[in-house]
């Protein structure tokens, strides 16, 4: 009997070609998009929680204000980690993390630049598990000069050979390092992915006692069940014992003082598997997720599921009405009800079966492209296969015999003599579903127009990055980062560019308002009032340093040579002159530079720079400093527009000439802007991807909503042609209700984007305001798209011969 029903099942879709294949399909593209969402969902949620300790693992951080100035930091201070240990029994483990930096490596005759580069206690494989291929993770990094390399870094560098005893040497310094261990390349689901894990044990910075100065990672692992909130209750206690001595010897107040002016400073403790999607702090290793695009993409795969899923029933309930005759027939034969019933549902079941597998070659397929969009290495493993291939078979059967429910129910119940008498089933199951198909089309588009407009803010808000005026010209910028290694060199080689006729002006700094950069933590008071701290960043730059960067002073002067005296001056942002109480009348106070040693540097003000965006623009300017230094980390030089080719030739053979054995390494500096928005850019195309498959799979829907339509509608069609109505009236006829529940689709939808929008934009601190016309642009698209589906079949219904659609009732 079951052999027999699939036959028939595969004769009726084989019969009905097109209308089986648009079934399939639309159901396949919602499975296979709904897959590939939740992969990547997955994947973000997934973040350190390889870690078998990850929910006992908290990370040490450094919250407060000052001054008004928020303070919120991932990096503490060097003696924390130790003094946390002693302090408090109950943690089990410490570790720290120091970034390195970037550094050239070299192996006899190999030298590769290294970016994943930084210093760990000998104890951070207490805390993280980073099984060892090779070594031995208690003790591979308690001496000095020793390295634990990644897999591929050795591959890199030593082929085949035992990495272990091999020592590595890094390029302008004495210092050689060994490697003492050998692990695989971190996960990709790591909130920090690093390939030279080097000692921290010779580190004269990792000891260091001071509590002025924040640049470690510091981790702890606490008991199993322990409430982390426990332990951070604890920690004012130990900032005021620990800070509080220093904060009295640098500023002359104490930490109850201190606090009476308003400041506040503390350590709290965020649990490892937030880190990604939940942080919002400077300094973080790498840039982190964001929990609201989990929450969109989510929303995005369930609601494609369900529109895909819906389609597929009201697809099939819409073939089904064309065999009640066929239904009748068996009835009259001897069927019986339940035979009739499982009829319909095996064949719901077997589209479904076909529509899974089509799903799962379609992952197969666009993964390698979906991972280079979205920046992921989202893989489909063998031994999930097994799992996976029975959820699916589990989830088809469901919806096979969901779709098939209504038809194989409905048309087994008839009596068959209604059909052979000429009696229209359609029209019964019309006025039966009338209200769900309605709801059906005015659920698609909903979410068609959320996506529609969602994906236009998205799009306006990246346009508006890439536009603004950020106070500094990141257009035709050079930057050469490994100019450090020219030593007295660097001034040479800038004074010979700027004699170069395509060069504009060259500057040496450590400093970049976009892009890997130095930064610094620097608290100062204005006119002897060390009652008044504020804390800044602060830029060392030359005397070239703003011509080179065109950046604009609203008053006053840039370094200049001609005053010997600008050793000890000082240039302000306008952020930087209001927050000490000066605004533009901050020429010729002071400011005051206090060190933890209690000694203090003072510089006088000579020159207000106009505000530029020198972080996210999700962050507000805050207050910047620049003073006067010679030397840096990068040559930046401002080019003419032309020749920038010849340029870097000529400036690779002078490199050459000056450091025969280091690779030539540059950059531009509007790229490195762009990266920093990387993840809007990608997050951007993949809404825009996912919209453009949801307004598909809405099109197949309401194709097949038509196509019903058009059916229930033909005799009716063919007697108003037959009185003389025209092929426009009767496409409209058949048109107008669908555009009615469209727009009520994006009425209702408008409101709901516009406030899930503005709350995605919350996180911007320049952003676009949300125009009327964003509504007005998805309303035209969604209904010109629902026009042009419906148009299709309307007009199809209306170009039949009206004796052929009389003659069909």
């Amino acid at each position: 009997m079951l052999t027999n029903y699939l036959k028939i099942a595969w004769r009726n879709l084989l019969r009905n070609k097109a209308f089986s294949a648009i079934n399939i399909v639309g159901l396949a593209i919602g499975l296979a998009t709904c897959l590939l969402i939740s992969l990547f969902v997955l994947d973000e949620l997934s973040y350190d929680r390889f870690n078998e300790k990850a929910d006992r693992i908290v990370r040490v951080i450094f919250r407060g204000t000052m001054n008004g100035g928020q303070i919120a930091e991932a990096t503490v201070m060097a003696p924390t980690a130790q003094t946390l240990k002693v302090n408090y029994p109950e943690i089990q483990a410490v570790t720290r993390l120091r970034r390195g930096g970037s550094a050239l490596f070299s192996y006899k005759d190999k030298t590769f630049k290294e970016d994943a580069v930084a210093f760990v206690d000998s104890t951070f494989f207490d805390v993280f598990t980073l099984p060892f291929r090779a070594g031995n993770p208690r003790t591979a990094l308690t001496r000095p000069n020793t390295v634990v390399i990644t897999q591929p870094v050795a591959q890199k560098y030593f082929g085949t050979d035992d990495p272990i005893g091999k020592v590595l040497r890094i390029k302008g310094e004495s210092t050689t390092y060994t490697v003492t261990g050998l692990i695989d390349a971190m996960p990709s689901n790591a909130h920090f992915h690093i390939d030279f894990l080097l000692s921290m044990a010779n580190s004269p910075e990792a000891t260091s006692t001071s509590w002025m100065a924040s640049n470690f990672y510091t981790y702890l692992v606490l008991p199993e069940g322990y409430d982390y909130k426990r332990l951070e209750a604890k920690l004012p206690q130990l900032v005021s014992t620990y800070m509080g001595p220093q904060l009295q010897q640098a500023f002359g107040m104490s930490m109850a003082q201190f606090r009476q002016k308003g400041n506040s400073v503390g350590l709290f403790l965020q649990p490892l598997t937030d880190i990604h999607l939940h942080s919002s702090l400077t300094s973080e290793i790498e840039p982190a997720g964001n929990i609201q695009y989990v929450y969109i993409f989510g929303a995005t795969a369930l609601f494609m599921l369900l529109i895909a899923c819906i389609n597929f029933m009201n697809l099939s309930t819409a073939g089904a009405t064309k065999r009640a005759r066929e239904v009748g027939i068996r009835k009259v034969m001897g069927s019986l009800k339940q035979a009739l019933i499982s009829q319909f549902l095996i064949e719901s079941i077997l589209l479904t079966t076909i529509a899974m597998v089509l799903a799962l070659g379609l992952i197969w397929t666009v993964l390698p492209a979906f991972n280079e969009l979205a920046g992921k290495a989202l893989t489909l493993r063998y031994e999930q296969l097994p799992g996976m291939v029975t959820g699916l078979l589990l989830f088809g059967l469901l919806i096979g015999v969901l779709a098939g429910s209504y038809p194989a129910f409905f048309l087994s119940s008839f009596k068959p003599i209604t059909v052979l008498k000429g009696g229209n089933v359609s029209k019964t199951v019309g006025r039966s579903g009338v209200g769900l198909r309605s709801g059906l089309v005015v659920f698609q588009f909903f979410m068609s127009s959320l996506l529609i407009i969602g994906t236009t803010v998205v799009y306006q808000q990246l346009s508006y990055i890439q536009h603004k005026n950020l106070g500094y010209d990141r257009e035709q910028v050079l930057i050469l980062p490994q100019a450090w290694q020219l030593g007295p060199q660097q001034a040479v080689l800038r004074d010979q560019l700027l004699r170069d006729s395509r060069v504009v002006n060259a500057s040496l700094s450590s400093y970049l308002p976009a892009g890997p950069s130095e930064s610094n933590n620097f608290i100062v008071y204005a006119d002897n009032n060390d009652a008044q701290l504020t804390k800044t960043l602060c830029y060392t730059v030359d005397y070239r340093y703003l011509a080179t960067m065109g950046m604009q002073l609203v008053t006053g002067r840039a370094f200049s040579p001609q005053y010997g005296t600008d050793s000890s001056a000082i240039v302000l942002n306008e952020t930087a002159a209001k927050a000490l109480g000066w605004g533009d009348k901050a020429i010729g106070h002071t400011i005051t530079h206090p060190d933890n040693d209690g000694t203090a540097k003072t510089y006088t003000v000579i020159g207000i720079v106009r505000d530029f965006h020198f972080r996210s623009l999700h962050e507000a300017i805050s207050p910047l400093l620049m003073t006067l230094g010679q030397g840096g980390g990068n040559l930046i030089v401002k080019t003419k527009p032309g020749d920038v080719t010849g340029l870097l030739a000529n400036l690779k053979q002078q490199w050459a000439t000056l450091l025969p054995d280091e690779p030539f390494v540059y950059s531009f500096l509007d790229e490195n802007f762009n990266k920093t928005y990387l993840a809007e850019q990608k997050t951007g195309q993949i809404l825009g991807l996912f919209a453009g498959l949801t307004i598909f799979v809405a099109c197949l829907g309401l194709f097949g909503l038509a196509t019903f339509t058009a059916q229930q509608r033909t005799k009716e069609i063919g007697v108003r042609k037959v009185l003389g109505a025209s092929v426009t009236s009767i496409v409209a006829l058949l048109s107008r209700d669908f555009l009615k529940l469209v727009l009520i689709a994006i009425v209702i939808a408008s409101p709901i984007a516009y406030y899930a929008m503005q709350q995605w934009l919350q996180d911007f601190a320049y952003k676009i305001t949300i125009e009327w016309w964003v509504f007005a642009l998805a309303g035209l698209l969604a209904i010109g798209i629902a026009l042009l589906t419906v148009s299709f079949q309307s007009i199809r219904a209306a170009l039949v011969n009206p004796v052929k659609s009389l003659r069909s009732e």
